[in-house]
């Protein structure tokens, strides 16, 4: 029903507005979830422990979809296993100028700026208080005005702030929309970060997993780099990977807009970059795999590279809550 009735209503309007709009009438009418999308799976082989967590399955909602938590118990009625919020920044920030959200429908794919709009972490923290049972991620960044110099302090505060409303973390340094930022990828701020903040990590009474979001982009000398970072702060895993500044092989009228590209062109190029991790890393940490899933076979794939568990945004947005279903169905197929 999403594919044939409800994706080419949407598809009719800006991407922004229609997804705020999405939004508000989910959060309004709930009944809408169980009426227009199919019911969930509920299956305990679907479960999976990674990093010390349990999940009710292996497939969750990447960052930058529900950025200020305010749709976590809806989305994770629609059948996710998890639910990442953010980029959340210490104040609250309107991003970049708009229009900032293209679609490339005949590339598959999104190009966002959108440049961590969020209405900052305080605001998100009131409402993860409501939570109950959804296993939440909560994904942090830094301040369009804060310099890199500075940057580890955006991120100590909205790791605190954070800490008893989340059930891990992710620092972000992959986002292509917030200058410079980017240049913390490397190996020496990288380290310093990932390292202050597993050193406030380790002082909690029961530390939290942090994770790494890296970008697609990196060289393979880069990702060795990140396999060593991961080793010596000791973080529990990576997420790859973020969205792509490649134009590669597209024929849509918007790939020329700058910003971050998601969706099917990046699926080869995150699955290598899981695989790449896995293999050179022996396996020694966990990794969440994004980029490019718009099948059940496409997330498949992630998980025999190396992934433990898989998150979706633009296939969400393209296939529909049934692609939860279809990738859930086919894991238990298999076992």
């Amino acid at each position: 029903m999403y594919k044939t009735l409800i994706r080419p209503i949407l598809f009719k309007f800006d991407p922004e507005e229609v997804h705020y709009f999405t939004f508000s009438m989910l959060k309004m009418f709930p009944f809408l979830t169980k009426t227009f999308f199919p019911k969930p799976i509920e299956d305990k082989r679907l479960e999976r422990e990674v990093f010390g967590l349990k999940f009710k399955n292996p497939v969750g909602l990447a960052a930058g979809f529900d950025k200020d938590a305010k749709m976590f118990t809806e989305l994770s009625d629609l059948g996710f296993g998890f639910i990442e919020i953010g980029t959340l920044t210490p104040k609250a920030q309107d991003g970049n100028p708009k229009k900032r959200l293209f679609r490339l429908k005949e590339d598959s794919a999104i190009i966002n700026r959108m440049g961590f709009n969020n209405g900052g972490v305080d605001a998100a923290v009131e409402r993860l208080k409501k939570n109950k049972n959804v296993l939440i991620g909560g994904n942090i960044g830094k301040n369009k005005v804060t310099s890199n110099e500075e940057a580890v302090n955006d991120y100590i505060i909205c790791f605190e702030k954070l800490f008893p409303y989340v059930d891990y973390f992710v620092v972000n340094v992959s986002s292509p929309n917030t200058p410079n930022l980017r240049a913390l990828q490397e190996k020496e701020p990288l380290t310093r970060l990932l390292g202050t903040l597993q050193q406030l990590n380790s002082k909690k009474e029961k530390s939290k997993p942090i994770l790494l979001k890296i970008a697609p982009d990196l060289t393979d000398e880069q990702l060795l780099d990140i396999i060593d970072i991961v080793k010596e702060t000791q973080i529990a895993g990576v997420i790859a990977t973020n969205t792509t500044l490649s134009r590669e092989g597209l024929i849509s009228e918007n790939k020329e807009e700058t910003g971050g590209l998601s969706g099917k062109p990046l699926t080869k190029r995150s699955t290598e970059v899981i695989r790449f991790l896995s293999e050179k890393s022996g396996k020694a940490f966990p990794i969440i795999g994004v980029g490019g899933i718009h099948s059940a076979d496409d997330a498949l794939e992630k998980l025999e590279a190396g992934a433990s568990l898989v998150q979706l945004y633009t296939g969400f947005i393209y296939e529909g809550p049934e692609l939860i279903r279809e990738i859930n169905e086919r894991l238990l197929e298999r076992c």
